[in-house]
């Protein structure tokens, strides 16, 4: 039987970021795909789970903590970073409910980042 790779998942409508972020992710020696929005991102799962998500809270149709809840149900053990260029307190009381490994505002922090996904990516294969 075949092992998949771990892979982390960028979901953004706003297609710079994702570049940015996944380009990012890649420099550190992760695999790395883009989303650009919620649905995309959930269908593609069906097939292979990521081991952490990074998802923009403010996306059209389904929005990020739209996207958490269901993750809550799908895949419960996959780890959920979130992102906002607007923070609003109602919003992240909403995603700290859900226990996020982190809820960061863009432009995000690289290390704050990269140290989130080190919760949850196997072997600890961040340098």
């Amino acid at each position: 039987m075949e092992t998949k790779s771990p892979w982390i998942a960028v979901v953004d409508d706003d297609a710079a970021i994702c570049r940015a972020l996944v380009r990012l992710l890649r420099s550190a020696g992760l695999s790395a795909r883009a989303f650009p929005g919620g649905a995309a991102f959930l269908q593609a799962i069906s097939e292979q789970h990521p081991c952490c998500v990074i998802l923009d809270v403010h996306m059209p149709e389904l929005t990020g903590l739209d996207v958490q809840a269901r993750l809550a149900t799908l895949a419960p053990e996959m780890g959920v970073i979130l992102i906002s260029g607007h923070p609003k307190p109602q919003e992240q009381f909403r995603a700290l409910h859900q226990l996020p490994l982190a809820y960061l505002q863009k432009p995000v922090n690289d290390q704050l980042l990269l140290d989130a996904i080190a919760q949850v990516y196997p072997q600890g294969l961040l340098s």
